[in-house]
């Protein structure tokens, strides 16, 4: 089975998007959409920020390569009365059933940052973009100590075998030198790429940074492993203790619930008529995390 499909069809994820709608709907609203834009939201997981995007008037296109995902978004579509959306299981590295020039934004907020060939997804998300159109993704940013999920990852990675030979972390993604490099490799020139940093809040009125913590390890595929070899070390207490004193030292609600910001990078790409890609730009950097 791929594993990319596995680890994000492990678990449901929508138990931890819980904590992502309010931020979602902050970055579909700055995205500028318009009435009739054609949008692929990429790695969009149950709709995060493609449901907005559709509520926002877009003609939506949600593209996971996780199965119950899907099914989750088109049934979130389905409640929310949405006829300008829907959501198709597919591969951001492959995207073999999308036409060339089909979307004037595809977008992508942590989602396809997680696929296994960065080179590929860049290439792909041009190539379905229409001249004249954007990319745009969110990505988290390695060793940024003000992101959450870099630190969750991080502290994950501590406890867990070392990656495959070959393995390119996704956290390189947020590298302006990496994707710079991507997208050139993908016929961008550099003057059409740009970068700013970004904060999302994970929030819940309800909930603690530890329940937030227990979430994350009953239903998010990384950190899943991540306890799963913990637990063979005999170290899944002490992983959990230093997970959840980093949740609580990133709090910043004032009432004891969740409040937790994690700064990304937001990459913008302005996709203009095609330029000649040069296919032999790789990147040979590797992060582990």
């Amino acid at each position: 089975m791929n594993a990319n499909k596995a680890l994000w069809e492990k678990g449901n994820f929508s138990e931890i998007a819980a904590y992502m709608r309010d931020a979602g709907r902050e970055v579909a609203e700055g995205l500028g959409i318009k009435p009739g834009m054609k949008v692929l939201e990429l790695g969009c997981g149950d709709g995060t920020t493609a449901i907005p995007i559709a509520e926002l008037g877009a003609e939506v296109l949600g593209v996971d390569i996780a199965s119950n995902l899907v099914a989750a978004g088109n049934r979130r579509a389905a409640q929310a009365g949405l006829t300008n959306i829907r959501f198709q299981e597919g591969d951001a590295c492959d995207l073999k059933d999308i036409p060339d020039d089909t979307f004037d934004l595809t977008h992508s907020c942590f989602g396809a940052m997680f696929a296994p060939d960065p080179v590929a997804v860049a290439k792909e998300m041009v190539r379905v973009t229409k001249p004249g159109g954007k990319v745009v993704m969110g990505n988290w940013i390695p060793g940024d100590k003000t992101s959450f999920v870099s630190l969750l990852l991080q502290i994950g990675a501590s406890y867990t075998p070392p990656p495959p030979v070959g393995f390119v972390s996704p956290m390189l993604w947020g590298v302006e030198a990496q994707i710079v490099e991507r997208f050139q490799a993908a016929g961008v020139p550099v003057s059409n790429i740009s970068t700013e940093k970004g904060v999302f809040t994970f929030v819940s009125d309800e909930k603690t940074p530890e329940d937030f913590i227990d979430s994350l390890r009953t239903w998010y595929g990384p950190t899943m492993n991540a306890y799963e070899a913990a637990r063979e070390l005999g170290k899944e207490d002490d992983l959990h203790r230093e997970l959840v004193e980093m949740a609580n030292s990133q709090n910043r609600s004032e009432n004891g619930r969740t409040s937790i910001p994690a700064t990304y990078l937001k990459v913008s790409v302005r996709v203009s008529e095609y330029v000649s890609a040069n296919p032999d730009i790789e990147s040979s950097q590797q992060i582990v995390l």
